[in-house]
């Protein structure tokens, strides 16, 4: 028993211990991937001539053990699939390899560790739990482990259209002020998102992906409808449907831009002002139930104590 004792906390210190090193070992791989990269563009060689390294190595292992767990939870329809291909290109994870794989095993492996995890840390502290509430725990760790990944889509999809909405005001105004110029549509385009890497990365992507459709040989209006898809914000879907029309009617690019701009300042000071004018109101719950109660104590406090000492006495 007094073994028993000490080997459960030093097997949940050492399983610590690996989970992190795996997490050292994994950022370690991307940073010597990206000298890597930076070496091969610098002095020309091609990706063959480099050799492997023990961290590629450990990363392509957890790779095709992430993929081997993808098939357990990877939905028969086609249409789930097709719709989380939609979600993780609006979160802008599309770019990456198999990422509908890596997805779906990411489920699976956090449905699994969390209860390991948990059923460690009982036996480690908590060694009165019944096995039932064991079970129980283990059930909704697992539920929650499997879906955490979802929440963590849905908020990086929201932030990336956060982004992009916050960035495409200023994409707008560079884009008329380089159509004004004389630039051309793809030219302007092209000049904007190189313009935007710093400031609005998402956007400046999404511009770039535009280029890259556009160069390789397809419709205008298809890969303006995919940037709208893409980018799932309201102002990107007018920009688009405004660049169609005036492409289809043949209207002066510009002077449609211009008009666009100018909607889109009046449309954000608008939204400004309305959450100004909403402030107040949210100010009225924490005045009254965090400020005017410490005020009321601090005022009324003495005199409530000195009242209570001459009624005590």
């Amino acid at each position: 028993m007094t073994t028993l004792t000490y080997f459960i906390p030093a097997l949940v210190f050492g399983m610590t211990l690996l989970f992190i090193l795996g997490i050292f070992l994994y950022a370690s791989s991307l940073k010597n991937r990206r000298d890597v990269l930076r070496k091969i563009e610098r002095e020309g060689l091609k990706e063959g001539e480099t050799g492997s390294t023990f961290n590629d190595t450990v990363r392509q292992i957890f790779g095709k053990f992430i993929k081997g767990l993808a098939f357990l939870a990877r939905p028969k329809q086609e249409e789930e699939i097709t719709r989380l291909r939609h979600r993780l290109m609006q979160a802008g994870l599309s770019r990456f390899r198999n990422i509908v794989m890596v997805f779906y095993g990411t489920k699976v492996f956090c449905a699994i560790l969390l209860p390991v995890m948990s059923v460690l840390f009982n036996f480690a502290f908590f060694r009165k739990v019944l096995p039932f509430q064991i079970i129980i725990i283990m059930v909704i760790l697992a539920l929650v482990g499997f879906y955490l990944p979802d929440l963590w889509l849905k908020m990086r999809m929201r932030s990336r259209k956060d982004q992009i909405s916050r960035g495409f005001p200023d994409g707008l105004d560079l884009m008329v002020i380089c159509a004004e110029a004389g630039m051309g549509l793809d030219s302007a385009i092209n000049r904007v998102g190189e313009e935007l890497k710093l400031r609005h990365l998402a956007l400046s992507e999404e511009l770039k992906t535009l280029m890259l459709e556009l160069r390789a040989g397809k419709l205008r209006r298809d890969a303006l409808r995919n940037l709208a898809m893409r980018c799932d914000s309201e102002d990107v879907q007018s920009f688009t449907t405004l660049l169609i029309q005036t492409e289809k009617f043949g209207t002066n690019i510009a002077q449609a831009m211009h008009v666009q701009a100018d909607s889109m300042r009046t449309k954000r000071i608008q939204k400004v002002e309305e959450l100004a004018a909403t402030l107040s109101i949210k100010l009225l719950f924490p005045t009254i139930f965090l400020i005017f109660p410490s005020l009321f104590l601090v005022l009324v406090g003495p005199a409530l104590i000195q009242a209570f000492r001459v009624w005590k006495g």
